[in-house]
């Protein structure tokens, strides 16, 4: 239904003039001429009465309140809802806008609640991240202070640990700046036909001697692929694999296997990391790749990690229009895994 003052106070002043005749109609002595005369008299004072209160007190103030509506909608959403073609209907389109402006403020204020919540257990993570190497580097430096730099073997021992301490530090730190510049775009990917399997081979062999250590067979079956060829970021992926394996290799125990392996598809490469470690529960599943993330806190920290790999992980992937995807069973271990696309030249091999 449509509404305009002219036609309301038509409509009105109609009705007044028609109730006026048929009131003086009931009056002995009144003749026709002065009932059409009272007819017309009554709707023509009816009409501009009614015209004149509804055209400048209340359409008029309707139009002003959508037109402002209208602007604060443009503002936020970039477009204004249309109106129903035919004559305009201002009760029902300031209905549409106001409803539309709340619901986006209520989405608004929604999302600003859930950035609160995640600024708060943000700053807490990092908090309790940096108090931990902070405060060992403090304790030894200060029993250092305290007399202990006289005793040779005890100053070397304790110089180290503070030492180690600072570059968890340093480490958490250079995390915490990477994953900030891929949030805000400031790291840019360097896209270009990268050899997946000579990027895994260099990983392995820089863990090669942390794996002895643990007894962790560490192992690479290109066997079948000598050569694969990707077109992505040889910097970033390089950074994935290195804590994807390094991941694998601090949760498996001392006699398990780590291994990574690849599925060359017509026009994806999918590359597996997968270990015979603890294995993750699967109602922890779907936060692993969130920052400062971890299964079991004190165990987590005792192998050592900043606690923000996996978050990098999942930024970089998702740079390469990627994601990483996990399967794990308790007991039995991990496997992570992610798709690259092939180089043309590859395919066209």
């Amino acid at each position: 239904m449509s509404y305009s003052p002219r036609s309301l106070a038509l409509l009105l002043a109609a009705t007044i003039a028609l109730v006026t005749a048929l009131f003086l109609s009931l009056i002995n002595n009144v003749d026709r001429s002065a009932l059409i005369v009272a007819l017309v008299i009554s709707f023509s004072v009816s009409f501009v009465l009614i015209f004149v209160i509804l055209e400048f007190l209340i359409f008029r103030g309707l139009k002003r309140i959508n037109k402002m509506v209208g602007k604060l909608m443009k503002k936020e959403l970039k477009w204004t809802a249309k109106g129903k073609s035919g004559r305009w209907d201002p009760f029902e389109h300031l209905n549409q806008e106001i409803s539309s402006f709340a619901m986006l403020k209520q989405k608004e204020i929604d999302e600003l609640k859930k950035l609160e919540a995640f600024r708060k257990e943000f700053i807490a993570d990092v908090s309790h991240e940096l108090k931990t190497p902070i405060f060992a580097a403090q304790g030894f430096v200060h029993t250092l202070i305290d007399g202990a730099v006289n005793d040779r073997n005890v100053r070397n021992k304790f110089l180290k640990k503070a030492a180690k301490s600072l570059d968890g530090l340093d480490s958490l730190v250079q995390d915490l700046l990477t994953l900030s510049q891929m949030e805000t775009g400031d790291i840019k990917m360097k896209f270009e036909q990268i050899n997946l399997v000579t990027l895994c081979k260099e990983v392995v062999e820089q863990f090669e001697e942390k794996a002895e250590q643990k007894k962790i067979n560490l192992k690479l079956q290109s066997s079948r692929y000598p050569e694969i060829f990707v077109h992505a970021d040889e910097k970033r992926i390089g950074q994935v694999i290195t804590n994807l394996v390094s991941n694998a290799i601090n949760y498996t125990p001392e006699g398990g296997e780590v291994a990574i392996n690849f599925d060359v598809g017509k026009k994806n490469v999918t590359t597996f990391v997968l270990d015979t470690g603890e294995g993750i529960p699967k109602e922890h599943l779907h936060r692993i790749f969130e920052r400062f993330y971890r299964v079991d806190k004190s165990r987590s920290r005792e192998k050592g990690g900043t606690g923000l790999g996996l978050a990098i992980v999942k930024h970089i992937l998702e740079g390469h229009n990627s994601k990483a995807e996990v399967y794990s069973e308790v007991g039995k271990g991990s496997e992570f895994t992610f798709k690259l696309p092939r180089s043309k030249a590859d395919e066209e091999d």
